[in-house]
């Protein structure tokens, strides 16, 4: 079991943000993330599509992306780069998501380095004047042989990674990992598959629909934990009512 104290204990740093507005401005979303964040596989444009104007946002997840690669490659300036071009006339929020990518054996990023990476990217929205959504992986939709509202909970560490991410740097944790999986489990097998990407064999993105039904899944845990926020997400109750009562959708 991966050990959080250390990583926390040396990464915790107190931020400075921007003084909070007497008024609430539109906010503004920069999503940050993996594949299971980006366009084309993602929850992403899933989230964005019910914006009321004038809140809007961009996805600049990464297919293939690491938390260390993410920020290499130019990625997380772009993030920043549009919190600081914005923070003025928006209240910006920033999802961040990672993990798939980070687990893998070849990633070149240990587990300590993943956490240290997640609280990095948290304090420096901060400190921009956005405000940080730690938003843990998307699950992955495998089931083993017989278990067929048993997925595995491939990302288990992950998930915990990102809630202590969150609580070191006083910021919100989005939990879709517990969302989704509990979901996938529900409906089943038979149902979830239906979300795959491509052919219908790859459970780990999303199709068409997928992203349509994760981003409504991302858009709610959002409201739930910013009720503020609620009145710039275009209500899709049919759609709402079937995630949370554990129907297909």
């Amino acid at each position: 079991m991966p050990q959080f104290g250390f990583v926390i204990a040396a990464l915790s740093i107190a931020v400075i943000g921007h003084p909070l507005s007497g008024q609430a401005n539109p906010p503004a979303f920069f999503l940050a993330g993996d594949s299971t964040t980006a366009i084309d596989g993602g929850w992403g444009d899933g989230l964005l599509a019910p914006l009321a104007s004038p809140a809007w946002g961009v996805n600049i997840g990464k297919s293939g992306a690491t938390t260390a690669s993410f920020r290499a490659g130019g990625y997380w300036a772009n993030v920043t780069k549009h919190l600081q071009d914005n923070v003025d006339n928006f209240d910006c929020y920033v999802t961040i998501s990672f993990g798939h990518n980070d687990q893998k054996e070849t990633s070149g990023v240990t587990f300590d380095q993943y956490q240290a990476n997640l609280i990095r990217f948290a304090n420096e929205v901060k400190s921009l004047g956005g405000t940080p959504l730690l938003t843990s992986s998307l699950t992955r939709r495998a089931f083993s042989s017989g278990n067929d509202h048993n997925a595995t909970d491939s990302l288990h560490d992950q998930r915990l990674a990102a809630i202590a991410a969150a609580e070191v740097t006083s910021s919100t944790i989005i939990d879709l990992n517990a969302a989704s999986l509990e979901y996938v489990n529900a409906i089943g097998k038979a149902s979830a598959y239906k979300y795959n990407y491509g052919d219908g064999t790859d459970t780990t993105h999303l199709n068409e629909h997928g992203t349509v039904v994760f981003g409504r899944m991302v858009a709610d845990l959002i409201t739930r934990a910013k009720p503020e926020l609620e009145s710039w997400f275009t209500p899709n109750e049919t759609l709402s009512n079937a995630i949370w009562n554990n129907l297909p959708a």
